[in-house]
């Protein structure tokens, strides 16, 4: 699906020494890039190939060239040139047999022979070794390059005798080898009598003995060529006697015909000269023609022999040609007269923007829209059929006008109109003759042709050239050489046949014409401005011409458009940026690197093509391909904010491109496919030809999901449900793209669209609760497309998504199709499915809809509704289908219709055994013990209550039991029980249950709700609410020796549950022991109210005794305090060592990580897998995978350890410095031990230990400092990558501290008689 475009052409002029010479040899030198031309004066002329980069002239140029003469004897002349590399000399054959090497470089010629008969033709092997001469005796001489003879064979079988060799024989001497050197082939003559019977020999390399042979055939003499990859030997059969042109025919090495292709000339035509490219991909000729020499290219591809380009030349210019041994695509023409022509091809996609494919066969063009009909070439829908081969064409499509541009090889333009794409099918099979278009004067010969408009073309002409077209202007002096543009107006026919191409009657005049320095590379049209293109000079610099304006318009910047490098591939994509349209220029050079706006996007691409989900021609998505076989899907947003290193870093040539997530390119499954074009729209389809030439059609899932969020954008929700079905989308992107409340909003229209009750079902039924664009296609939909383009509303957030969506669009789906779609059984079906797939499943009201399917159907009547509705039992089955069977008989036994419980176990196959009796049973009891057996067995343990409650006084028992089974339900109970006396049995066994759960407190307010003082008594005590076990005594009027001796027992209880402090108010108010409550008092370390006690009861002794206990608790709490400072400090200086160690480790490992990104994936991955257990403070194990592989009872038991040890520091394991944070953030003082500090302080002031009170405070304040201190400067170093040693200490943050300490509430317990200036 290529066309073979010559995109630019160079042409230089050798100065010949003598009048009349002309050039008859050429030959090529690999290693130093230089060619050798040979004239009939005998001179030499080198030249070097960079001599046709360099030129910039306007004129044809007279092209440097060394000239050497060589001494051939009077008389004599060369038959044969060509280069010896391994002598880097040039080898001379002549007439009368002389063998010349001829030294460039040492400008001196040596005989090394004499050839019998005279030389007809020298052949060097490709490897250089050996020398292949074919003498005039018929004879084949192989030599080594030292000029050894190896063996001599006759060249051609005589049937009969000798031959008489007295006089040379006229003949054409043909040799070509196999790439390989291995074998080579010759054309001989098989009668003397009949020199046109001729066959192909070929020979082994070493030995010389023949391989094999062919069938004596009408061969035309001297053109033979062997396939430089083996596989193919090109002759030609003259076919004049049989009244046909020649034809080109393929041999294979054993001499069998392969195929063969006719050149499609007039009789007379000769091929002269057939020569492979360096490739073995075109085969191209010289054909004399009548009037004209042409230059043929063919192609091979799908079993078909296509001619992709010609150029025409004058019979005078005798032109020959060669191929660049190196650049398949480079081929260089020379004249006689010494005019040196590079050409350079290049492979354009012949689809073209609306996807149709016009591929160039010679005379003809080969039309196919893709879009209709995916079919390689030779095949095609229909055929344009011109007067002489197509050189270039250039196709219009805009505003539903399809236009054709074509230049032929004879210089003329031709236009063509399709008609519209619907009638396309109509033309299938028809070939259309197409008229050049009338014009008054001549255009020259077009490299390059491009739509300005759809009456305008620009085209680039190269004038000066030998090129068949060119005809002269006037006199010599004024002769225009060089390019120049041409702006040409197209007048349409007046006639027009409708629904067939305008293939006639156009009218073509040059309106502007402007000469330009340099070659143009490429031109392209400019979507952005009518009437204005881009066009691309030798070099990369990128000039812009306006229609009418004049030349040369406006120079680009270099870094705005402008390329490093020319590129021979540009395309121009319309994009658009933030609302205005601009063009991109793309540009691929020939070493594959992808130019834009002065960047490389990708260096090893092999084709890009672009793609359009708007139908709009404005560009979404640039797809590429690189020489790693790989398909590459770009977002244009992307490029315009260049995020190309961010999100597509595998597209360096180094990238070995290996994850799995990636999701921005796709592995091509076959080598060497290229890029040939795009369906755009909604068919998202990138189009492949492999290397055998047939056509790959694949959706890339970018494309696909952009086509579909396009569709949502524009409101077509039938389109998006169908390509979501025909790619295996999931369904939800559907609703997840336009957010759950837009398309609830829009759930009618899309009821409407859809218009197809399968569709809907198919898609309720893969509606899920998650959101699809944030999981499955996170790496496809960018966030622009789900954020920006909302259709509605914006989008719920991810959690009422997940617990909203499938009911809410079930439900608006249900909706919209029960009131805007017609009753039919479809209907009904889809109905109940959204309520069988909703979230939970509706199957109550699923069920209750058959029901009233089964009441119509009982009615035996033949009312019309009766038709609108599926039978009972295909929605019973249908429902069945779509859910759970146990739960649809679950759900029929809830509506208590046991009738319909049975059809439901029937129609799921239940076994009748297991149902049948329990629905007998059922069915006999009464209807509320039913519903409440019913209930119980649903687990429907409040419909349940209410039934058994509704049953009478005799099920009470029933009752209690079930809310003793469910205490949730005792609030219930005492809702629906109105008797007072069976209200306080339900409250007596709820005040038990919570008894039975250790609920003290309120098992105690129930008990007195139902008036049981002795069990709420209890339940208080067990509470340890000493205040309400007294109130509850007085209402039972207990004595006062029962209280006194209820208080005793409090007392001991509370003493034991370490509540001191309340144990000590009972003993002093309901005891009356002063001397035990003031011994609780101090256990509870509650100085103030000891000191109150004592000076109420004027207790001296008690003053004592609690004076020495404030000052015995002050100094332990002294060493405390002592002791927690000096593990500060400990426990501050292990964990910053540490965690400098920890940061020195990491460094280093990252350091050696980064090191390993230049090793090979493999190594680099065995070696992080070892650094991985390096670290002794990193979590991973060091043991083996066996060792890992536990079971699940020793991982409890580690954990179980692990919780145990918690609280301990382990130096050196992985968690101590998280543990020795820990520890230093438990000695915090909590607000109990400073309440308890603050009433030591004042109670140590009271009685005359003021010193004490002092070093106390002082102590603790300095303890407290410390710790605070510590925990800031963990916090602070825990989330920094360095220490600093100088900075982080403790003795600057105590400092820190310290000037804010008055603001702390932290502090607020100190002394302030006590604080230090």
């Amino acid at each position: 699906m290529n066309n073979l475009k010559l995109y630019s052409e160079s042409s230089l002029k050798l100065e010949l020494q003598t009048n009349g010479e002309v050039i008859q040899f050429s030959a090529f030198d690999i290693e130093r890039n230089r060619l050798f031309f040979l004239s009939s004066a005998n001179f030499i002329y080198t030249t070097q190939l960079t001599s046709f980069h360099n030129e910039r002239m306007k004129s044809v140029a007279m092209l440097p060239a060394e000239v050497h003469p060589i001494d051939v004897e009077t008389g004599d002349y060369v038959t044969s040139f060509d280069y010896l590399m391994e002598k880097e000399a040039l080898i001379v054959g002549t007439r009368n047999g002389a063998l010349l090497l001829f030294s460039v470089d040492g400008n001196g010629t040596e005989i090394v022979g004499m050839v019998e008969g005279g030389v007809k033709r020298i052949s060097p092997s490709p490897d250089g070794d050996l020398l292949c001469i074919i003498s005039g005796l018929r004879q084949i001489l192989v030599m080594t390059h030292d000029w050894d003879l190896m063996y001599e064979n006759t060249l051609e079988d005589f049937p009969e005798g000798e031959p008489n060799f007295s006089e040379q024989n006229d003949f054409e001497g043909s040799i070509s080898w196999r790439g390989d050197g291995k074998y080579f082939v010759t054309l001989s003559d098989v009668e003397t009598s009949n020199t046109a019977l001729k066959k192909l020999k070929i020979w082994e390399r070493d030995g010389g003995s023949m391989h094999a042979s062919s069938e004596v055939k009408t061969f035309v003499g001297g053109v033979l060529e062997w396939m430089p990859s083996g596989a193919k030997i090109a002759a030609v059969y003259d076919k004049k006697s049989e009244s046909e042109c020649q034809t080109v025919v393929f041999f294979e090495r054993n001499g069998l015909e392969r195929s063969s292709f006719c050149i499609n000339e007039r009789i007379g035509a000769k091929v002269e000269l057939l020569k492979w490219n360096c490739s073995s991909d075109l085969l191209a000729g010289i054909v004399r023609c009548e009037s004209y020499d042409s230059l043929k290219i063919w192609f091979f591809s799908n079993n078909h022999w296509y001619l992709k380009h010609e150029i025409r030349y004058s019979k005078k210019d005798v032109v020959r040609f060669v191929w660049d041994p190196t650049r398949p695509l480079q081929l260089f023409c020379w004249t006689v007269n010494g005019q040196i022509t590079m050409h350079n091809f290049m492979w354009t996609s012949s689809i073209m923007e609306n996807s149709t494919a016009l591929v160039i066969d010679d005379a003809k063009i080969l039309v196919t829209p893709l879009s209709l009909s995916l079919m390689p070439p030779p095949l095609y829908l229909f055929s344009l059929k011109f007067s002489s081969a197509v050189r270039d064409v250039a196709f219009f499509s805009k505003n539903f006008k399809n236009c054709l541009a074509a230049f032929l090889s004879d210089g003329l333009l031709c236009i063509v109109e399709f008609p519209a794409v619907d009638v396309w099918d109509e033309l299938e099979g028809k070939e259309f003759n197409v008229e050049a278009s009338t014009s008054e004067s001549t255009f020259g010969s077009f490299q390059h042709i491009v739509w300005l408009d759809l009456h305008k073309l620009l085209v680039v002409s190269h004038y000066g050239s030998d090129d068949y077209n060119y005809v002269s202007q006037g006199s010599p002096n004024e002769e225009p050489f060089g390019f120049c543009l041409l702006e040409i107006d197209l007048k349409s026919p007046k006639d027009h046949v409708l629904g067939s191409p305008t293939c006639s009657g156009w009218g073509a005049r040059i309106s502007n014409r402007k000469f330009i320095e340099g070659p143009v590379v490429c031109v392209a049209s400019n979507p952005a401005e009518n009437c204005s293109a881009f066009i691309q000079l030798n070099g990369g610099k990128v000039l812009k011409y306006a229609s009418r304006l004049g030349f040369p318009g406006e120079f680009l910047k270099q870094e705005d458009k402008s390329f490093s490098s020319s590129c021979p591939w540009m395309s121009v994509a319309l994009v658009d940026n933030n609302g205005l349209l601009k063009p991109l220029l793309f540009g691929l050079d020939d070493v594959g690197r992808l130019h834009l706006n002065g960047m490389v996007v990708c260096n090893n691409c092999s084709g890009f093509s672009f793609y359009s989900n708007l139908g709009d021609q404005i560009t979404t998505h640039l797809i590429l391909g690189t020489k790693q076989d790989l398909l590459c899907i770009l977002d244009i947003s992307d490029l315009l904010h260049e995020k190309i290193e961010e999100k597509y870093n595998f597209f360096q040539a180094s990238s070995k491109c290996k994850e799995e997530e990636n999701r921005n390119f796709i592995y091509i499954w076959e080598k060497s496919a290229k890029i040939v074009g795009v369906l755009h729209g909604d068919a998202a389809a990138v189009i492949l030809q492999t290397a055998r030439g047939n056509l790959e059609c694949i959706y890339p899932r970018k494309l696909v999901l952009a086509s579909i969020t396009n569709a949502l954008i524009q409101g077509r929700f039938r389109d998006a449900l169908l390509m979501v079905r025909r790619h295996r989308i999931d369904f939800n992107v559907i609703i997840d793209y336009c957010g759950l409340q837009a398309f609830i909003q829009s759930a009618v229209e899309f009821v409407k669209q859809v218009n197809n009750f399968n569709y809907i079902t198919e898609f309720v039924c893969a509606i899920k609760n998650k959101d699809v664009t944030k999981t499955l296609y996170k790496n496809f939909i960018s966030s622009s497309c789900t954020d920006d383009n909302k259709v509605g509303a914006p989008r719920e957030s991810k959690d009422s998504c997940v617990k909203t969506k499938v009911s809410l669009v079930l439900l608006a789906i249900r909706r919209a199709v029960e009131e805007h779609m017609m009753e039919s059984p479809a209907r009904e079906l889809c109905i109940l499915t959204t309520l069988a797939r909703s979230d939970p499943p509706a199957l109550e009201e699923a069920l209750e809809r058959i029901k009233v399917i089964c009441e119509i159907e009982l009615l035996n009547s033949d009312v019309p509704r009766r038709t609108s509705y599926p039978s009972s039992e295909e929605a019973l089955k249908h429902l069945l289908w779509l859910s759970d069977p146990d739960a649809v008989f679950e759900t029929a036994l809830g509506l208590y219709d046991l009738k319909l419980a049975a059809i439901v176990a029937i129609n799921s196959e239940r076994d009748p055994k297991e149902f049948i009796p329990y629905l007998q049973e059922l069915e006999k009891m009464p209807f509320l013990l039913m519903c409440y057996n019913v209930d119980l067995r649903l687990s429907r343990f409040e419909k349940a209550l209410k039934h058994i409650v509704s049953a009478g006084e005799d099920n009470f028992s029933d009752c209690i039991n079930l809310m003793k089974k469910k205490p949730q339900l005792f609030s219930l109970g005492l809702q629906l029980i109105t008797d007072n006396a069976k209200r306080k049995l339900v409250l007596e066994a709820w005040g038990d249950y919570l008894s039975d759960e250790k609920c003290f407190e309120d098992a105690a307010e129930t008990y007195l709700c139902c008036s049981n003082l002795e069990k709420a008594l209890k339940s208080y005590r067990a509470s340890g609410n000493w205040s309400q076990v007294f109130i509850v005594a007085g209402f039972l009027k207990m004595s006062e020796d029962e209280i006194l001796q209820l208080a005793h027992e409090l007392c001991e209880e509370l003493q034991a549950l370490g509540k001191p402090g309340e144990a000590a108010k009972i003993a002093l108010e309901y005891c009356g022991d002063i001397n035990r409550g003031m011994a609780l008092l101090i256990n509870a370390r509650d100085w103030e109210e000891g000191l109150r006690i004592a000076f109420r009861y004027q207790r001296e002794d008690l003053v004592t005794e609690l004076k020495n206990a404030s000052a015995e608790c002050a100094s332990l709490l002294i060493g405390e305090y002592e002791e927690g400072l000096e593990k500060v400090g400990k426990y501050l200086t292990r964990y910053l060592a540490v965690r400098q160690r920890r940061l020195l480790l990491a460094a280093k490992i990252k350091a050696e990580e980064s090191s390993m990104n230049n090793l090979d994936d493999d190594t680099a991955s065995e070696a992080s897998s070892n650094l991985s257990g390096m670290s002794a403070y990193s979590a991973g194990s060091r043991r083996s995978s066996a060792v890992t592989m536990s079971t699940t009872s020793g991982r409890k038991s580690r954990e179980a350890r692990r919780q145990k040890s918690r609280g301990k520091i382990r130096p050196g394991s992985p968690g101590e410095e998280m543990a020795l944070v820990e520890h230093l953030k438990g000695m915090t003082l909590t607000a109990g031990p400073r309440s308890e500090l603050k009433s030591l302080l004042i109670s140590l002031v009271m009685l005359g230990k003021e010193e004490t009170a002092k070093k106390l405070q002082r102590t603790a304040e300095s303890f407290q400092l410390s710790q605070m201190a510590a925990v800031n400067l963990a916090d602070d170093t825990i989330s920094s990558d360095i220490i600093n040693e100088q900075a982080d200490t403790l003795e600057n943050y105590v400092q820190v501290l310290k000037s804010e300490v008055q603001k702390l509430e932290a502090f607020s317990w100190r002394y302030k008689v006590f604080l230090s200036p």
